[in-house]
């Protein structure tokens, strides 16, 4: 049962007390004179900080939908301009993940501020719920750091004098405190859930090894990974192809999801990647270097010489992960129908025919599922924000940039590999740190396409110069005996150096001089 999910519908959303001019007592909140009493107080206490979690489908899957590796249809977007490379500090998208993470921080400082005034003859569970909002905080200032840089650190709860005063700490001293926070939270929490959807050890100490990769850390990110496999908690789930389908939820691979619940508390995944033929937008779709990016089953390059690589017929023999992530020509779709999205095809995904065609010609099939036909914009469907393949990764990567190269690593990656219905070839020993760097970075494009780290991984590796700018194209198909490849017509991606680190958003500049401006903006 989704339990956390139903008690967070029930939560108190803002939890500080306080009084207008009038003195009287606000009715859309609950004052600290009567909360932070019970245990049930503090349950719902971090149930609130848990709401701060939650991310719509749309800005789940636009992370990747602003890289190379997905494409962003919704022209006057914000995360359109972002991925164009046009946009400033004025940007919506910027600012609202900016107030949204620091509505999170503000919230799991509440939490952390007001739970020991709570009577209680378990403190096993105040303990726990500690450990959970500590996790949640640290989680917050780890993405606001990967997006900003130097941030205000902040552990109170501000009054406006104040949050008109704070500066912004130096972003090493935010990553010292979130692997701080990180490990000593882990140390609070239980290996499994109590509820579906809950913080546990192996959470903290996975989202600490994610952390620690990104800000260079890379002996802190392969110690916290290798402590999550050393739980013996988790494993990868048998088939990669039915991994994001809701019969496979809660498996022993899901480290951390957001819990969703069919017409009680949905998410519109299946209206926002679905195809028009099913009456949805294709709002986030993949590009070409997305699909080419997949080996052929031999373990080679779609342009090494002798890969057996048919430009006539693109998608056959490939890294099966391929087909189980993107609903390619030919591809039957959950209304039964074959997929032909070839332009002038008269079907209704022909690229070009109407503006809720994918332009690529491509659609993810991760989270679309059969179930959801009939109500694409009311799916139950979780959403991974962290999973065991991707700690395996993160162990290698960072054992490889440390130069500690060992059969673990050989293994960590191959075990992805050789998952049961994806049997690519394993990786040999012997290589060189730059082979396997570029192998690990080839994994986790094919292995975590949109799930949300193509954005940061382009950053951390500060690849993007060379990978973002351009035209987009889309799939590659016969037309009259020659070959052609889909266009996106009147785009071109632009990169600057200064867009490795967002701005910080012009409305928190007017309200606080102090806080400066990243450089370049």
């Amino acid at each position: 049962m989704k339990t956390l999910r139903y008690t967070i519908l029930l939560s108190v959303l803002i939890l500080g007390g306080c009084q207008d001019l009038l003195e009287t007592v606000p009715n859309d909140r609950i004052s600290t004179d009567i909360f932070w009493k019970t245990e049930k107080d503090a349950t719902l206490g971090a149930n609130a900080v848990y709401t701060h979690m939650v991310e719509n489908a749309s800005h789940y899957l636009s992370w990747d939908g602003m890289t190379d590796i997905g494409y962003t249809h919704q022209p006057q977007s914000p995360e359109s301009f972002i991925l164009q490379g046009q946009f400033d500090a004025l940007n919506s998208r910027v600012y609202n993940d900016y107030l949204s993470l620091y509505s999170g921080v503000r919230a799991a400082n509440i939490f952390l501020l007001n739970v020991d005034n709570v009577t209680t003859t378990n403190p096993a569970l105040i303990q726990r719920l500690k450990g959970e909002v500590r996790t949640l905080r640290a989680y917050f200032y780890s993405r606001l750091a990967m997006l900003f840089g130097d941030v205000p650190l902040v552990l109170t709860d501000l009054n406006l004098a104040e949050s008109r005063a704070v500066t912004r700490t130096p972003v090493a001293q935010v990553w010292d405190f979130v692997s701080a926070e990180f490990t000593q939270a882990a140390d609070l929490l239980p290996n499994a859930q109590t509820e579906k959807g809950r913080v546990t050890k192996g959470t903290a100490l996975a989202l600490n090894a994610r952390a620690m990769l990104h800000a260079g850390r890379f002996q802190q990110a392969a110690d916290a990974a290798a402590a999550v496999m050393a739980l013996n908690v988790y494993g990868l789930f048998p088939t990669y192809k039915t991994l994001f389908t809701t019969a496979a939820e809660n498996n022993k691979e899901i480290i951390f999801d957001i819990q969703y619940i069919k017409s009680s508390f949905p998410n519109d995944i299946f209206s926002v990647l679905a195809q028009q033929s099913m009456s949805s937008k294709s709002l986030y779709v993949p590009t070409n270097v997305m699909v080419d990016a997949y080996q052929m089953k031999n373990g080679m390059n779609i342009n090494d010489v002798g890969s057996g690589f048919d430009p006539a017929n693109p998608y056959a023999n490939r890294d099966p992960r391929l087909g189980f992530s993107v609903f390619l020509p030919g591809d039957l779709l959950p209304n039964a129908k074959v997929f032909n999205p070839k332009p002038n095809s008269t079907t209704g995904d022909a690229v070009g025919s109407t503006f809720n065609v994918s332009p690529t010609g491509f659609n993810l099939e991760k989270y679309v599922n059969a179930e959801d036909l009939t109500t694409p914009t009311n799916t139950g469907i979780n959403l991974i924000l962290m999973r065991y393949a991707e700690v395996l990764l993160i162990y290698a990567e960072a054992k490889i940039e440390l130069n500690t190269i060992d059969q673990s690593v050989y293994d960590a990656i191959n075990l992805i590999r050789q998952r049961s219905d994806v049997a690519m070839p394993v990786i040999t020993t012997g290589k060189s740190q730059a082979e396997m760097r570029t192998i690990v970075r080839h994994e986790r494009l094919v292995e975590l396409a949109f799930e949300g780290q193509r954005f940061f991984d382009l950053r951390r590796w500060k690849i993007a110069e060379a990978v973002m700018p351009g035209k987009v194209y889309g799939m590659t198909y016969v037309d009259g005996g020659a070959l052609k490849t889909v266009e996106v017509l009147g785009w071109q991606n632009y990169w600057q150096n200064k867009n490795y680190l967002w701005p910080i958003p012009q409305t928190e500049r007017d309200l606080n001089a102090g806080l400066g401006q990243n450089p370049e903006w």
